[in-house]
């Protein structure tokens, strides 16, 4: 064995450990813990009951893995653009009621969104490893499009969970040291907690279906954490502990729904028809753009109920009610078997056989900014710029 696969191994038993580890108000009251998906030491998903994953199937998918030189190199790099941080900054400037609704693909589950007067960022994850330690663990494949210091002020940060791809405590101490003062960290319940220890206190905690509203000069924001399948853990000792979910967040100028990682169930219906009422046609119709986990998916067998894969994730698209989605969630960590930029591939056939336009479900360049309608707008074409080189739902 070379160093370089003994390493790679070392760094997927790493994972395979992690895998296998058993100031503001809310607009709702604290829920209940009998709620359904609440049980006395943690939570549990709608429509499934986690089943951990045995040291047997564990070793069965490392072995095979092995055994079959998964994953393989990609063939073509993760593409990337310099961003365009004139159009991003003069856009963080503009003020509210002239934001342009634009999202920018920093890289994995970390993109920039800025509408409704507000800078967002969901997921943040800068760091070269997705582990608690710099030595082992994923390692970052591409660099963020952006990089901290480029960022422009952020107001709103989601989480969608706590595996240490979506929630990097040298991103979150970064942001919540910006000049101007943290944004405000929006988290599944259970989750507050990591923040304090940390001394950020600007956190708001969510059940599935609360909301938080945040005004702003463009009009009110509400973010509402929606349920998906999924799971948390940060060690070997805490799994199901704190909760996990999707966001969707209503703006005047957009709807936008993020899914953090998830396995498909039908808590995409649910939330299609949760917020049928506010997304009619004569109100602007449907989710303005989705960002949608794509990648993290082979073997099936072994994730199919945490990750969905590109034809879920088309699925998603549909169920949702999305007029646009982007793929995210690929190209960045090597976290399972399928190879890096396998799932834009995967994707093209996806779109097809459910008739889904190239244009409504897309994947973009590491660093690069897609200009988005304004809701309700006569002229709802997507535009591509490349850079140069609460109340209840």
């Amino acid at each position: 064995m070379t160093v370089t696969n003994r390493f790679r191994c070392v760094s997927t038993l790493f994972l395979v450990s992690v895998l296998s580890a058993s100031c503001t108000t809310l607009n709702s009251e604290d829920p209940p813990r009998s709620q359904p998906h609440h049980r006395p030491n943690g939570y549990q998903n709608n429509y499934l009951e986690f089943a951990p994953k045995s040291l047997g199937e564990l070793l069965r998918w490392r072995r095979e893995a092995f055994r079959d030189g998964l994953p393989r190199p990609p063939r073509t790099p993760t593409p990337t653009v310099a961003p365009d941080l004139v159009f991003i900054d003069a856009n963080a400037r503009a003020g509210a009621m002239a934001m342009q609704p634009a999202v920018t693909w920093i890289g994995h589950a970390t993109v920039l969104a800025q509408f409704g007067g507000l800078n967002v960022l969901t997921d943040p994850a800068f760091s070269e490893r997705a582990s608690p330690v710099g030595f082992v663990g994923p390692k970052r494949h591409v660099p963020p499009g952006l990089t901290l210091a480029q960022l422009p002020r952020i107001d709103l940060v989601l989480i969608s969970h706590n595996h240490y791809d979506h929630l990097d405590d040298a991103s979150v101490r970064a942001l919540a040291q910006q000049p101007g003062g943290p944004p405000l960290f929006v988290v599944p319940l259970g989750i507050k907690a990591w923040f304090s220890a940390r001394g950020i206190a600007n956190v708001v905690e969510l059940d599935w279906w609360q909301s938080h509203p945040i005004a702003t000069d463009a009009g009110p924001v509400d973010v509402v954490l929606t349920p998906v399948q999924h799971w948390s853990a940060r060690s070997f000792s805490d799994r199901m502990e704190t909760l996990w979910g999707g966001f969707a967040v209503f703006a005047p100028d957009l709807h936008l729904f993020f899914t953090g990682d998830t396995g498909y169930s039908k808590d995409f219906n649910d939330i299609r028809e949760r917020f049928a009422s506010r997304q009619t046609a004569d109100k602007g119709g449907g989710f303005d753009i989705a960002l949608i986990a794509l990648g993290a998916y082979e073997p099936r067998w072994f994730m199919a109920t945490q990750h969905i894969n590109p034809a879920e994730a088309v699925q998603v698209h549909l169920d949702v009610n999305a007029k646009r989605s982007l793929g995210v969630h690929w190209g960045t960590f090597e976290l399972t078997d399928e190879s890096l930029d396998q799932p834009p591939i995967d994707l093209v056939d996806a779109r097809r056989a459910k008739g889904v336009a190239d244009a409504d479900f897309f994947v973009m360049a590491v660093g690069e900014t897609r200009k988005l309608p304004k809701r309700g707008a006569a002229n709802e074409r997507v535009k591509a710029v490349r850079g140069s080189a609460p109340r209840a739902p």
